[in-house]
């Protein structure tokens, strides 16, 4: 997957609940292998952290010889973030993409809808 910045990375992990982001790199990791009990090495998996006020996110990427560390603010709203595991899973690179530029996950144009159920009261 290629996101609009040029990098690479095959897998996104978005971490759920909120995290301290004064954490760098070897926080994050740390955070990700004990916490979460994953490996912050993976190869082009892109972890994913979101603070308190959900209105900034860090992210570690490893490349397989370096490590990036990604910082996105919004400038107004906030990011539609996961707080428990109910609300956790797993997204694609277009819901990634509308998550980045801070929108819902799920888009409401062209999304089918229920229709709601017309209820018709009679009078006794």
């Amino acid at each position: 997957m290629l996101n609009s910045n040029g990098l690479t990375f095959s897998k996104i992990v978005l971490l759920i609940g909120k995290c301290d982001l004064r954490k760098g790199i070897d926080g994050l990791n740390s955070i990700i292998k004990y916490k979460y009990n994953k490996e912050p090495l993976e190869k082009d998996t892109l972890f994913l952290f979101c603070g308190t006020r959900r209105d900034r996110i860090k992210g570690v990427l490893w490349t397989g010889d370096r490590s990036i560390l990604l910082y996105i603010r919004l400038s107004e709203g906030a990011f539609k973030w996961p707080r428990t595991e109910a609300e956790a899973r797993a997204i694609n690179g277009e819901e990634f993409m509308r998550l980045m530029d801070g929108f819902d996950i799920d888009p409401s144009i062209g999304k089918k809808r229920e229709p709601e159920p017309i209820v018709v009261k009679r009078r006794p």
